[in-house]
C-alpha cells in the first residue's frame, strides 16, 4: 500500500462543538432535510457524547474507520460499490454502483454508514453554495465518509501541474480536520514515520475502536483518561448517550410516521 491515510482524534481536546459535522456536510454537499432524524439523517461525521456514569464527560467523533483488513462493508457488497484503494488506504464508496441493499450498513460494526432516503433538495438559491468538486448523490444509495476524496484529487492535480509525483501533505486536509477549532483531529499518512499522525498513532494513549475485530481501522483516538480508553472495547459503567443530531433542528417524528417514510 503506497499510502495509508488516517487520523488521530484527541478526545481530551474535543469539546463536542460539532464544527467537524458542519464542515463535513458543507464539503460533501449533504442536504439539510427538514424531516431527518438521528436515525435516518446523513451524518458521515457524528459526535457522540459519553459519560463515565458520574461527572466524567467526553465526546467521540465517529466516522468511517477506513478498515484495512477484511473490510466488512466491502466484503458483503454485491455490486462492488465499496473498494479499498490500495494507493491511499481509503475505503471508497461509489454511488453509481450502489443498488441500496444496505448490506454494508448491516456489516459495519461502527454504524458509520447512512442510507439516502430522499432526493437531494435545497432552498432556492442555496444550490449556489454547493461544492463543485463533489457530485450530488441520488436517493436510494448508501453514503459514508471518504476522507474528502475530492480534496485528494485537487491535491493530485496541483502536484501534476507542478510536475511533481507526490502531493504536498498541506494540500490534502479533510474538512473536519481543517475546521476543528481545538486541533483535536490530526490527519496524515500513517506510512510516513515522520508525520505527526504516524507518531501519535503509536502513543501509549492512542487506541482504536473495536480493535479486537481485526479490521485494522486507520482512525485512531487518543485520551489520557482510562475510562475513555475502556470504551474502545466495551461499555462497562460508562454510558453512551444518544448521538448528537446531524445539524437538523426538526424534532424526531413518532415511530408510526418514521415507519411510513421507510416503507415509502
Amino acid at each position: 500500500m503506497k499510502s495509508r491515510y488516517g487520523m488521530v482524534i484527541d478526545l481530551d481536546r474535543c469539546t463536542g462543538c460539532g464544527s467537524c459535522m458542519v464542515a463535513c456536510a458543507a464539503e460533501n454537499n449533504v442536504p439539510r432535510v427538514a424531516a431527518a432524524t438521528p436515525r435516518n439523517g446523513i451524518t458521515p461525521m457524528l459526535v457522540h457524547p459519553v459519560s463515565d456514569g458520574g461527572t466524567g464527560k467526553a465526546f467521540i467523533p465517529v466516522l468511517c474507520m477506513q478498515c484495512e483488513h477484511e473490510t466488512p462493508c466491502a466484503s458483503v457488497c454485491p455490486q462492488q460499490a465499496v473498494q479499498l484503494d490500495l494507493a491511499t488506504g481509503i475505503v471508497t464508496q461509489m454511488p453509481q454502483r450502489c443498488l441500496g441493499c444496505r448490506y454494508c450498513m448491516t456489516a459495519c460494526p461502527y454504524h458509520a454508514r447512512y442510507f439516502n432516503w430522499w432526493d437531494p433538495a435545497w432552498p432556492a438559491g442555496m444550490e449556489k453554495t454547493l461544492n463543485p468538486g463533489v457530485a450530488v448523490r441520488m436517493r436510494g444509495v448508501v453514503e459514508k465518509c471518504n476522507l474528502c476524496h475530492a480534496r485528494l484529487h485537487a491535491a493530485e492535480d496541483k502536484a501534476a501541474a507542478a510536475g511533481k509525483k507526490e502531493i504536498d501533505p498541506a494540500d490534502y486536509v479533510p474538512a473536519c480536520a481543517e475546521a476543528c477549532p481545538t486541533a483535536a483531529i490530526r490527519f496524515g499518512d500513517l506510512n510516513q514515520p515522520q508525520s505527526d499522525v504516524a507518531k501519535e498513532s503509536k502513543s501509549p494513549e492512542a487506541f482504536r475502536l473495536l480493535a479486537k475485530l481485526g479490521t485494522e481501522p486507520k482512525i485512531y483516538y487518543k485520551s489520557k483518561r482510562p475510562w475513555v480508553r475502556a470504551l474502545a472495547e466495551r461499555r462497562p459503567a460508562a454510558k453512551m448517550a444518544e448521538p448528537r443530531p446531524s445539524g437538523n433542528t426538526a424534532e424526531p417524528r413518532p415511530a408510526a410516521k418514521t415507519q411510513e417514510v421507510k416503507n415509502g
